[in-house]
């Protein structure tokens, strides 16, 4: 009885340092993670976010039509445009949705930090259907028809810029039709459904086996 519980006290410290070595491995990998995230997007994580007076956003065609149409920069245009092809046959509420997707990507290290880079991602490998957002490579000209549906896209962009809250799809970096079913919509948590268009955030990863 002695030597069992001998041997089991001088076990424990053993367990002890395996736990401790564990702990050391995973904190190894987020040191890594952390140091290799941009610069800017390591500041947004530490940088309380901005007070915004857009809290009374209502996703009806009717308020997005009171509201006055003005345009922007370049980010303007990008969200803009990546609204108009991606979007503009969707509800006011959906076309809030999908700039969420992008405002939401721009602020996570795996992703470039504007609005412009996450937009145009995968856009200058020349390869057919390699973007992240389809219209920017799917061979299609890019023109914009509908000038009523750009207003009221570029409305939607404006306020996002200007900070509406993002309180429709549960922090999502991800989205696609319901007419297709891409093999990652099988691995990420589905955090909203609205109009034709379903929502996931890509989970983090903190360690690897």
């Amino acid at each position: 009885m002695k030597l069992a519980l001998a041997m089991m006290i001088a076990g424990a410290p053993a367990y002890a340092e395996l736990e401790e070595t564990n702990m050391e491995k995973v904190m190894r990998q987020e040191s890594r993670g952390l140091n290799a995230a941009a610069s800017a997007h390591l500041q947004r994580l530490v940088t309380p976010a901005p007070q915004s007076g857009l809290k009374d956003v209502q996703y009806s065609r009717n308020w997005l039509d009171s509201q006055n149409f003005r345009t922007g920069g370049s980010e303007w245009t990008c969200l803009s445009e990546a609204l108009y092809f991606e979007a503009r046959g969707e509800t006011v509420k959906g076309q809030f949705a999908v700039a969420e997707v992008i405002m939401n990507r721009v602020d996570s290290p795996r992703y470039p930090d504007s609005i412009c880079g996450v937009v145009g991602q995968g856009a200058s490998s020349g390869v057919k259907y390699a973007c992240q957002f389809s219209f920017k490579c799917d061979g299609a000209a890019e023109t914009i028809h509908e000038t009523g549906a750009y207003h009221r896209v570029g409305k939607v962009a404006k306020l996002m810029l200007e900070g509406a809250p993002r309180r429709l799809t549960g922090g999502a970096t991800h989205y696609h039709t319901t007419a297709v079913s891409p093999s990652w919509s099988r691995k990420f948590p589905m955090t909203a459904e609205i109009g034709v268009h379903r929502f996931y955030k890509q989970p983090l990863q903190l360690s690897r086996n």
